[in-house]
């Protein structure tokens, strides 16, 4: 079952990454964790300036720990102290070579569909950083805009939620309530349809499930 699930993935992969291309992006297709590392590290030159938001998918494929102990300027918020060192970082990341991140989904003809809180990642993906790398787990695959949005929402958010300190209805039900909490971590919408800098951003979509 394991392998037919597979081939559909791959074959679905190539409807995506053609959508990518129609829209001035730039997608790849890795069978595992380790595949996807490597078409990465080949994709960012060492010596690069590197940043990222909050990402499980890019830590999962080792992606992270890469670039921290390899050839590269890295701007790790990780290591900040405190909250105003933290947005330094942050805004360090808005001028560096390649933003590092995922996608909370993607549908099947390449639109990228993400929710943000403090919408660093958002704001990163939209403008910025000379490049965006970003992790996709073929789990994040959704039909259409609407499908996408859903799964952002009903999916990606509650789980993301149960991660932090804060107080939604999302984190107390498992499910979107449209909340206006002070601490939702739903503030922006983003979709990207079209990258107006021609390769810009690449998506590497991985055969495996990762993040949320």
């Amino acid at each position: 079952m394991e392998d037919v699930r597979s081939v559909r993935n791959a074959k679905l992969a190539e409807k995506i990454i053609k959508g990518l291309e129609s829209r001035q992006m730039k997608g790849y297709y890795a069978k595992d964790k380790e595949e996807a590392l490597k078409i990465a590290l080949d994709i960012i030159p060492e010596g690069s300036s590197i940043g990222w938001g909050g990402s499980e998918s890019v830590k999962a494929i080792g992606l992270k720990d890469s670039v921290i102990n390899g050839n590269y300027v890295v701007y790790n918020r990780d290591l900040a102290k405190d909250k105003k060192e933290k947005k330094e970082i942050e805004l360090k990341t808005f001028g560096c070579d390649y933003f590092l991140a995922s996608s909370n989904a993607i549908t099947e003809d390449g639109i990228l569909i993400n929710i943000d809180g403090n919408s660093n990642r958002v704001a990163a993906i939209c403008y910025g950083p000379e490049h965006v790398l970003m992790v996709v787990g073929m789990n994040k695959v959704a039909k259409d805009v609407d499908a996408a949005i859903y799964r952002a929402r009903n999916e990606a958010a509650p789980i993301n939620a149960q991660r932090f300190d804060i107080k939604t209805p999302c984190k107390m039900t498992g499910s979107c309530a449209n909340c206006k909490s002070p601490d939702t971590i739903c503030c922006q919408f983003v979709v990207t349809r079209f990258e107006r800098h021609p390769g810009r951003i690449h998506v590497i979509l991985v055969d495996e499930d990762l993040g949320f």
